[in-house]
């Protein structure tokens, strides 16, 4: 299984070495190696990992236990293929196809951050306007009123700037898609790095600007 594992480890020599021998020592292959931040003296990494047969990601933290310092923020399989490049791929589509530019990117938008499935819709209704594989055909559900600004059991709203967020059981992220209308969704089951949501910002800013 593949799986892609958010560390906070020591920001000092050899610490990144440290997880690398555990993870080898588990008989786990290491693919990628993805720095998201560091700061205040501490790193956080996602590691994308092959892994020997079935495991549960709950159990993963323990068995990275034997390094000082270190917490595992998240656990959760990836169909992600290391060493590609999702970004120039996703533009390169686009580009060669403007007029389906907004279903490009739905289709590629979760490969960028090995999220699960991803979602078009109208800005002010939530109307699902286009879907990747796994998608919902509506998202409805509770919502958080203090983040995203509505009442408790009211339908899914969008948020007006790009968001990182939690509803309906899923970690969300939230980006309106510049001058069409339209907010890019996408879900897993983990929550989304600051790093992360930039990045896809950057992409849905280009996209915007072919698919007009």
């Amino acid at each position: 299984m593949m799986f892609r594992l958010r560390v906070s480890l020591p920001d000092r020599p050899g610490a990144l070495g440290q997880v690398a021998r555990v993870l080898g020592t588990l008989g786990a292959d290491i693919l990628q190696v993805t720095v998201l931040e560091r700061e205040g003296g501490r790193a956080v990494d996602d590691f994308t990992v092959s892994w020997p047969g079935v495991t549960d990601t709950g159990s993963i933290g323990d068995r990275l236990s034997a390094v000082p310092g270190l917490n595992v923020e998240a656990a959760w399989p990836t169909r992600e293929i290391p060493g590609c490049t999702p970004d120039y791929d996703l533009l390169r589509h686009v580009a060669a196809d403007p007029g389906r530019a907004f279903v490009t990117l739905v289709d590629a938008a979760p490969g960028l951050v090995g999220a699960g499935w991803a979602v078009t819709v109208r800005s002010g209704t939530g109307e699902v306007v286009h879907r990747s594989w796994q998608a919902p055909e509506t998202l409805e559900g509770p919502m958080d009123a203090a983040t995203w600004g509505g009442a408790e059991g009211t339908a899914w709203t969008a948020p007006p700037r790009p968001a990182v967020l939690c509803s309906g059981g899923h970690h969300l992220m939230s980006l309106p898609i510049p001058g069409a209308d339209l907010h890019l969704v996408l879900a897993r089951d983990a929550a989304f790095h600051r790093a992360e949501l930039d990045r896809v910002v950057r992409v849905v800013e280009i996209v915007a600007i072919v698919g007009r």
